[in-house]
């Protein structure tokens, strides 16, 4: 597995679309970090909407299946638990540190039918054919979603289904524009800030109609988009507003801002604490958040 990783590290180097240059830096930099920090809080919140798409669209017994964006690779294990030891799953990311994480904690658990590899979704070599294809959130970051959900549709049998799982409009997701708004009224993006941005940003596919054009360009066809809310615990107060200011838009607002922001950084705190104050209902903040369940068939 270890030489399998290897080998798929220096494939990804060498297939990376440039303009995602920046943005797979990012996640296997900062974002990496952060997501470890408040890795219990991202896991335990996301999870719900993975289990509700592959509900909506199963993955076979035995099926053979990717997972897009796989991250610390929990999702890619739900997904090898549902096809069985019978079917395989193979977990894909664009940062080497997450697969690392992923590839470890499969084999300390002792899942044996999933691998991991290292890949631009856009430009890499995904392997393949898979039966199914599966994204919890691993799809909106892309400098060309058009030529990655291609991409994608290629490492899919003809037949095969794709399901993702997307953010809808940030006003949905009740705890987003509240801290975006206070950090963006009290800190200005530096024009010459060296820091990297994710790429298109989490709501680039919030749009259905967007989106869906986006999902037939790339050779889709039977594409269907389902509204799924769930209700995301952020801990307590104070660790949902520290939660904000690291991850999301009012967590890369700061960072842009550079010192102007360390500077301000308890006044803010305090700001973002007072807008979110009004979802912790007395057991910790509890966010509305809301996503599209899109799925689509590759042609036959």
């Amino acid at each position: 597995m270890a030489r399998r990783g290897g080998a798929c590290l220096a494939q990804a180097v060498e297939q990376v679309a440039s303009a995602n240059r920046e943005a797979i830096d990012a996640w296997d930099g900062v974002l990496y970090d952060r997501f470890v920090q408040y890795r219990h809080l991202v896991v335990a919140g996301l999870a719900p909407f993975g289990d509700e798409s592959y509900r909506v669209c199963p993955p076979p017994a035995g099926a053979r299946v990717v997972d897009l964006g796989c991250g610390f690779g929990d999702s890619t294990r739900r997904l090898a638990e549902l096809v069985g030891p019978e079917g395989h799953v193979t977990g894909i990311d664009s940062s080497a540190r997450f697969i690392a994480t992923a590839t470890a904690e499969a084999a300390e658990a002792g899942v044996g039918n999933v691998e991991f590899r290292v890949a631009d979704v856009q430009a890499g070599d995904l392997g393949g054919p898979y039966d199914a294809a599966y994204a919890r959130f691993g799809t909106m970051f892309f400098a060309n979603p058009v030529a990655a959900l291609r991409n994608i549709r290629r490492a899919i049998a003809p037949g095969g289904t794709f399901c993702m799982v997307v953010w809808r409009r940030k006003d949905d997701n009740e705890w987003v524009p509240r801290a975006e708004a206070v950090v963006k009224g009290m800190v200005e993006e530096e024009e010459d800030s060296d820091e990297l941005t994710c790429g298109p940003g989490p709501f680039s596919m919030a749009n259905a109609d967007v989106t869906s054009d986006i999902v037939l360009g790339a050779g889709f066809d039977d594409v269907s988009l389902r509204r799924s809310d769930r209700a995301w615990a952020m801990g307590s107060l104070d660790e949902a507003a520290d939660f904000a200011m690291a991850l999301g838009p009012a967590g890369e607002a700061i960072r842009l801002a550079g010192d102007q922001a360390e500077e301000l950084r308890p006044q803010i705190a305090a700001a973002v604490r007072d807008a979110l104050r009004d979802l912790d209902g007395g057991d910790g903040v509890v966010s509305r958040t809301s996503t599209w369940i899109v799925t689509a068939r590759n042609p036959v």
